[in-house]
């Protein structure tokens, strides 16, 4: 016979979010561009890149090239950064940056799935201390997200472990084996193709906005299709906001300040192609 512990964790399922262009309308990792500059870490001139690269990435997406380029470039910009500067700045500036721009939506689904009993995780590429308060914000149960390397207090620009591709889907089988949950009744939430690993990890995928190449998996494979087109700020829907304790900010400002630059770096220097 089997036990009542044991059957509670057979059972339990979670459900997997992307975060970009799935649960916000916009990219966190250009969204900081504008604070990071006002805290002294970029310069005026990352900043208009990043708003032209956040108009990419809006109209297509990045792609395997793109974020393995932006990957790179976020490496050798955020070399240096010290963490308690960016834990600050995220932290003063994250509800006025991320609140007005969740998608309803997403929130209704999350708070559909923690009605149902299921664990909501966040997973994104962009760097753990932006994310984790973000997703403390939602009423994400966990997060799985981008780590970078700090040393005496400084970002030493290599990555721990990046958020991307494979590495999402083994992170999820990774915390399932840990939290006992059974991906085939769990679900996942994407836009992009890039995430077509973790979408197959689980036995409800889901693309949400997806790009052209995640549409045709999505209809090669039957996947529901949904599209999520209102952003509404949490307070005014009423939905519960949760402060993210200030300590809880570091090293993803990184993914998201450095990847801004990145992803914009490399959208104007296509553009000159």
């Amino acid at each position: 016979m089997t036990s009542s512990g044991t059957d509670q964790m057979v059972r339990r399922t979670a459900a997997f979010f992307d975060l970009d262009k799935t649960v916000i309308a916009k990219s966190s990792t250009l969204a900081f561009s504008r604070s990071f500059y006002q805290g002294g870490l970029i310069n005026r001139r990352a900043v208009l890149r990043s708003a032209y690269a956040q108009f990419v990435y809006l109209l297509g997406g990045a792609d395997h090239d793109q974020m393995e380029r932006m990957r790179e470039y976020l490496s050798g910009l955020v070399t240096g950064w010290d963490v308690q500067t960016v834990r600050d700045i995220v932290a003063e500036t994250l509800h006025t940056i991320v609140d007005p721009i969740v998608y309803d939506e997403a929130v209704t689904l999350i708070e559909e799935h923690h009605l149902a009993g299921r664990d909501v995780v966040v997973v994104s590429s962009s760097g753990a201390e932006v994310v984790e308060p973000i997703g403390d914000m939602l009423g994400a149960d966990k997060v799985v997200a981008t780590r970078m390397i700090v040393a005496d207090g400084k970002f030493t620009g290599d990555i721990e472990f990046y958020a991307y591709g494979e590495n999402k889907a083994e992170a999820i089988r990774a915390l399932a084996e840990q939290e006992g949950y059974d991906l085939s009744r769990s679900y996942a939430y994407s836009d992009s193709v890039t995430d077509r690993p973790m979408l197959e990890a689980v036995g409800h995928p889901y693309a949400v906005n997806p790009d052209r190449a995640l549409r045709r998996s999505a209809a090669d494979r039957g996947w529901p299709v949904l599209v999520f087109s209102k952003p509404v700020a949490l307070r005014q829907r009423g939905t519960p906001f949760r402060d993210a304790p200030k300590p809880a900010v570091a090293a993803a400002a990184i993914g998201a300040g450095a990847a801004a630059a990145g992803l914009a770096w490399y959208a104007v220097r296509r553009r000159g192609r």
